[in-house]
């Protein structure tokens, strides 16, 4: 993807004002920002895929909200690929949300979706999509099973944004996060990445573009960088 002339970091408000902004302020469509988000994750997956990929089983991992949204959309690009696809939801999304829209497409293209974790031991990849950056509090319940169930997975994982649990700001799991081989982060770096705690979490990350005007973005972050971290 290219060595970045600078990266730009984040915190939770702000990554959170970004969205905010470009959807309100430059009229860019909830949907358009998640289907960039999909479609630059998928490319990145793609590129960790050992050939054939019509040999691989991705198993992605969604949540209900904007996270899993991500998720169910790249769903439908690696299905257009013929790259076998399962998604095991937590829970479905909330009704006429984005994450909705995405899980309604791709239940009409027929991909699987299931609530058995078994299957993430069929996975040759898997994709976390399951919590994004606005967690604030300890993982409980189903979605920490199913970090749980991620991390004693024996397939390489693709974090959507950041690693499910990983606190934004602190970079400290929240009760448990997802260990990841790579982490797909959206507009740039989140603060957190930076603290030691999140070394063990967050792999290799790779910034998405999501095609925000550089101008809104760079007046959000907290800091910036020059090259590549």
């Amino acid at each position: 993807m290219g060595t970045p002339k600078e990266t730009m970091i984040f915190d939770r408000a702000g990554i959170r004002e970004v969205d905010h902004q470009a959807i309100e302020q430059l009229g860019i469509p909830g949907l358009q920002l998640m289907e960039d988000a999909a479609i630059g994750c998928t490319r990145l997956l793609l590129e960790m895929m050992p050939p054939p990929i019509e040999a691989q089983h991705v198993v992605i991992v969604c949540g209900r909200g904007n996270n899993g949204g991500d998720g169910y959309a790249m769903a439908r690009h690696l299905k257009q690929r013929s790259v076998r696809t399962t998604i095991l939801a937590s829970d479905p999304p909330r009704t006429g949300s984005d994450a909705a829209h995405n899980w309604q497409q791709a239940c009409q293209l027929d991909i699987t979706i299931t609530q058995d974790h078994r299957i993430l031991d069929e996975a040759t990849l898997i994709v976390d999509a399951l919590l994004g950056t606005g967690l604030d509090r300890p993982v409980t319940g189903n979605s920490l099973d199913l970090i749980q169930s991620i991390n004693t997975a024996q397939a390489p994982v693709l974090a959507v944004d950041l690693p499910s649990g990983l606190d934004t700001d602190t970079g400290r799991p929240l009760g448990d996060a997802v260990h990841a081989s790579h982490t797909a982060s959206f507009v740039g770096w989140k603060k957190g990445f930076l603290e030691p705690p999140a070394a063990e979490f967050i792999g290799t990350v790779h910034v998405i573009d999501l095609g925000i005007p550089a101008s809104l973005t760079r007046a959000l972050s907290v800091e910036i960088r020059s090259g590549q971290l």
